[in-house]
């Protein structure tokens, strides 16, 4: 989800609900303790160099229970974040403490923002000779075990 996409959502929202992979909600006194660029400068294992930049949220369970951010509040600190920060329409990652910081995407489900898992991944999977999808092999072309797969040219070794 883009900047653009939340600040969309909040404008008419009811409640500021970030709903967890497994089903159960952030606790409703959370805090919004960072709105943030992160930047990534790197080369991908294939070698191509990359940049990308997203907008960072950091949320934060604290014991202060009597809080509960509303959606123009949020809509204000994100304001501010575009100012002071000049933060882009780029992609949302949120930060939540979970048995370490976990990094997820975002999705409005129509009430709720669904955090949305992110996985490592090969950039460059081609250069690497990982197939994209998993190779289906009949039984009847697997080798036996009177065959060796070490013989040159056999393309295994």
């Amino acid at each position: 989800m883009k900047l653009s996409e939340i600040k969309m959502h909040l404008a008419t929202a009811e409640a500021v609900n970030f709903r967890l992979p497994s089903g159960d909600y952030v606790p409703e006194n959370f805090h919004v303790t960072e709105i943030g660029i992160v930047t990534r400068h790197f080369i991908d294992c294939g070698g191509t160099e990359r940049l990308e930049k997203v907008v960072n949220f950091q949320l934060f369970n604290a014991n202060d229970y009597e809080h509960r951010l509303k959606p123009q509040k949020l809509i204000k600190i994100i304001a501010l974040s575009e100012d002071r920060l000049s933060v882009g329409d780029w992609d949302i990652e949120v930060e939540y403490q979970s048995e370490t910081i976990s990094k997820y995407g975002l999705h409005f489900n129509g009430k709720d923002f669904d955090l949305i898992p992110k996985y490592t991944a090969c950039l460059a999977s081609d250069a690497c000779g990982i197939p994209s999808v998993k190779q289906k092999v009949q039984f009847n072309q697997l080798q036996t075990g009177n065959e060796s797969c070490c013989i040159p040219g056999k393309g295994c070794c």
